[in-house]
């Protein structure tokens, strides 16, 4: 279940192998690893789409792709997660880092939304918000990897259960 219903999610290889944003890879698309999907790739594509998608940073996309080719996750599950992070979700995801990493660092300079300007502000958000999505992208990351796993092997242990229990009353 989770291999096939993982793979309809997916685009096909050529469409992002063809993407003009990961030409930087170059050859290294075309390695059928980054491609195969089995419980340790998908559970490694969830832990670097979910580290990434807490980046704040523009490219999470090239970055995610980067991550799956080093680590050897699916490339395109990797790429996918980070999709999570849209304008709509920036907000609900973003600010609990945040606040997370002004409690972290002790930074106890509040930001008005009022008279919010980006340019001016910025540094005085940055580190907190830096630090509180490494800490979510971390942890996030670790649930993913072990959540992914743990569905995977119960997936697989009871197909084989109940395949097991049709052979049995078949025989």
């Amino acid at each position: 279940m989770p291999k096939k219903f993982i793979q309809r999610l997916l685009p096909e290889h050529h469409v992002i192998k063809e993407h003009k944003h990961l030409q930087f890879l170059g050859e290294h698309l075309h390695n059928p690893n980054l491609w195969h999907l089995n419980r340790r790739s998908a559970a490694l594509a969830c832990a670097v789409g979910f580290f990434v998608m807490y980046l704040p940073i523009p490219g999470q996309m090239i970055v995610a792709a980067a991550l799956a080719f080093l680590v050897g996750a699916n490339l395109p599950l990797s790429v996918i997660l980070v999709w999570i992070t849209n304008p709509l979700t920036w907000g609900p995801m973003f600010y609990p880092a945040y606040k997370l990493g002004v409690w972290i660092l002790g930074n106890s300079k509040e930001v008005n939304p009022e008279k919010f300007n980006l340019l001016n502000e910025m540094g005085d958000i940055f580190w907190p918000l830096l630090t509180g999505s490494l800490i979510f992208g971390t942890v996030l990351a670790a649930l993913g990897y072990v959540g992914m796993q743990a569905v995977w092997r119960w997936v697989t242990v009871r197909r084989w259960q109940e395949r097991k229990k049709r052979n049995q009353s078949a025989g």
